[in-house]
């Protein structure tokens, strides 16, 4: 009889590979990756960088290196060159972005210099594109890279609502003064002044991509008495207090705009059409009257800057930067919960990405934004597909979200979102 230590099971053979499939929402993007299996799980780590942030309009990427000479092997009809743009944030920049010329969503970064020993450039790959699932043994969410230290108190961002996954505490890196000044010079820079001319009022913010192709100015509801309206008071929620270490409670952001007391929605979507048209996993939503944002943006998302549109399913229009690819907007046409007609009057409320809102304060460089809108911690958008998508990773952030909303708010805020 043959000895059962000399039976291998496919995975355990040296040479043993395994190959995996990436596609973006409109399928244009497409290609495969073959790795030996001794190399899997690939680790991911979420990048929560104000670069990574504004070009991709979601709160954090969601990124695995590739082995060295291992490259994205496209299927044709599908090729790099016809079916992504490159983006360079800087002269500095180590490596070159690429999205979907269609759809927006990102694929991944590729380095500009050669490795020495396989004389290919490094990749990293958005994990997120990957079919079926973000199986756990393909890919594995271990680390969180360019975030603040997690504590009780921190501020909204990913790295305070995904501190474990599946059991695992989250490694938080962050690069030395050295490794910093090196290595990485712009990812913990500042953005740059969002109102250089001094023309946002200090009841409006900056909502801009990373190459400013596409800005735009969005007000706090008060200016536009959305309050009053039918329509759009449906998306405003009254502001949170904060529950602090200490037991009492100040208004979020105190000493700013006492005298609002609305804020706007603010949710997570992990939906599959969110997912393929931005490269991650999750994208946090809020909500405006198209009116109210400045200048005047066409409902078509077109003839705007850089603005491109991509209608993800039937009556859904989606608008993204096709120079840096930030996810930008989200509009349901036909809907009587999001196009109001009465009284001669027009209305309709689009999704803004909130990874791409800027305070005039640039001292503040999180994403929480908590004078401006009330984060639902309840519950998550989308979540049929992306618990089917990821059950880890959702069941990670649910379960962060809302224990991060009892300490911060002293409840799991729910509503509705229409």
């Amino acid at each position: 009889m043959e000895d059962l230590h000399d039976l291998h099971l496919p995975h355990q053979l040296p040479t043993s590979t395994k190959t995996l499939t990436a596609r973006c929402h409109c399928r244009t993007i497409h290609f495969t990756i073959t790795l030996p299996t001794s190399a899997l799980p690939l680790p991911v780590h979420l990048c929560n960088c104000s670069i990574c942030r504004y070009t991709h309009g979601t709160l954090s990427c969601f990124h695995a290196p590739l082995p060295k000479g291992i490259q994205p092997s496209f299927l044709p009809p599908s090729s790099l060159e016809s079916a992504a743009t490159g983006y360079i944030h800087s002269p500095l920049a180590a490596a070159t972005r690429f999205f979907c010329k269609t759809c927006g969503c990102h694929i991944g970064d590729r380095d500009h210099d050669l490795d020495p020993e396989t004389g290919l450039p490094e990749w990293r790959v958005a994990t997120s594109i990957f079919e079926p699932t973000h199986d756990p043994d393909n890919f594995q969410i271990r680390s969180h890279v360019f975030a603040p230290k997690v504590s009780d108190d921190a501020d909204p961002g990913m790295a305070t609502w995904v501190p474990e996954i599946a059991g695992r505490k989250m490694h938080v890196w962050n690069p030395s003064q050295e490794e910093a000044e090196k290595y990485f010079p712009l990812a913990e820079v500042g953005p740059a002044d969002p109102d250089p001319r001094g023309e946002v009022g200090e009841d409006e913010v900056v909502v801009q991509c990373h190459c400013a192709g596409v800005r735009f100015v969005m007000p706090r509801p008060e200016k536009g008495g959305e309050e009053g309206h039918e329509l759009f008071r449906r998306f405003l929620q009254p502001r949170q207090r904060v529950v602090t270490t200490s037991g009492t409670e100040v208004e979020a952001e105190a000493g700013h705009h006492q005298e609002a007391r609305l804020n706007r929605a603010a949710c997570i979507c992990l939906c599959a059409d969110c997912r393929l048209t931005t490269g991650a996993h999750a994208v946090a939503w809020t909500f405006a009257p198209l009116s109210s944002l400045r200048p005047t943006i066409p409902s078509t998302f077109t003839g705007f800057g850089t603005l491109q549109a991509y209608a993800s399913s039937p009556n859904v229009r989606r608008g993204f930067c096709n120079t840096c690819g930030a996810t930008v907007f989200f509009s349901v046409d036909g809907l009587e919960e999001r196009v109001y007609q009465g009284d001669g009057e027009k209305g309709r409320v689009v999704d803004v990405a909130v990874g791409l809102i800027r305070e005039k304060d640039r001292s503040k460089k999180g994403v929480g934004l908590e004078d401006w809108v009330t984060w639902r911690t309840g519950r998550l958008a989308g979540p049929d597909t992306g618990r089917k998508f990821d059950e880890a990773f959702f069941e990670g952030l649910e379960k962060g979200l809302g224990e991060w909303g009892e300490r911060r708010y002293g409840e799991r805020i729910d509503y509705e979102v229409p």
